[in-house]
């Protein structure tokens, strides 16, 4: 509990971390919040149903909280009136603000706990954090908004936050890795998915860094690190030490 999670994916893509969390979340019962920036409702709905769990489900039981980042987008480019009194969680877009509190708002409204909840902990999912960027908001206001989430949610409620952002060392998207970077110095835990420097590799398909941020509660602690390989299928991820998989075995 009160723990801030970073998914961090560099040459690959680190969905199957929020498709896990989402799943593994829902079924522990806890109330989420889920911030859906890059895919539809049904793809995260189809892959959840092959993890075991009904998405359209815990939204009708009001356990799951979904905002559809594709379809405000929409809305608000292409001039679908609001409803009064609702301000859309991206009021960013339409150049009336220029902070993200709207959807800091979203998530505090759906978060807060109500007197017959019965659900357990609450949960803020963001997939991905990168896409803010890319539709025009500063990386400061990003920051500001996660460090809102990060104390709202962790501190206050005692919930756990989990974050997705792609990261590129090579890159030249300055403001990207300056997000990156100062969310890795606040983070308690860091899953680094990285894609093989060898290059395609059917039997193995990159590999997780895992760092425990022990230094971030002990200042003379050493943050712990492992690393492992992964493997995705169909319904689950395989994990392995370096050196381990099928192709080597």
């Amino acid at each position: 509990q009160g723990k801030f999670t970073l998914l961090r994916d560099t040459r690959t893509d680190g969905s199957f971390l929020v498709h896990h969390f989402l799943s593994f979340y829902l079924r522990a019962g806890c109330k989420v919040c889920f911030v859906a920036l890059l895919q539809s409702f049904s793809h995260y709905s189809i892959v959840a149903q092959k993890l075991g769990v009904s998405l359209a489900a815990a939204k009708e039981q009001g356990q799951l909280v979904f905002l559809e980042g594709l379809k405000s987008c929409l809305d608000l480019l292409f001039g679908e009136e609001e409803q009064p009194g609702q301000p859309s969680p991206l009021q960013f877009l339409s150049g009336s603000a220029s902070d993200l509190r709207a959807l800091f708002d979203f998530v505090r409204v759906s978060l807060t706990p109500s007197a017959p909840d019965s659900w357990k902990g609450p949960v803020l999912l963001v997939d991905d954090l990168s896409v803010l960027l890319s539709l025009g908001a500063a990386p400061v206001a990003v920051l500001d908004f996660t460090h809102y989430c990060h104390m709202f949610v962790c501190c206050q409620l005692k919930g756990n936050v989990v974050v997705l952002v792609h990261s590129n060392e090579d890159s030249e998207d300055e403001e990207n890795e300056l997000v990156v970077t100062s969310l890795c110095h606040h983070s308690d835990l860091i899953l680094w998915a990285e894609g093989l420097a060898t290059g395609f590799c059917k039997d193995v398909h990159g590999q997780i860094k895992i760092i425990k941020r022990l230094s971030l509660r002990q200042a003379a602690e050493q943050d712990l690190v492992q690393i492992y390989q992964y493997k995705i299928q169909d319904r689950n991820v395989t994990f392995f030490a370096r050196g381990l998989s099928a192709a080597v075995l």
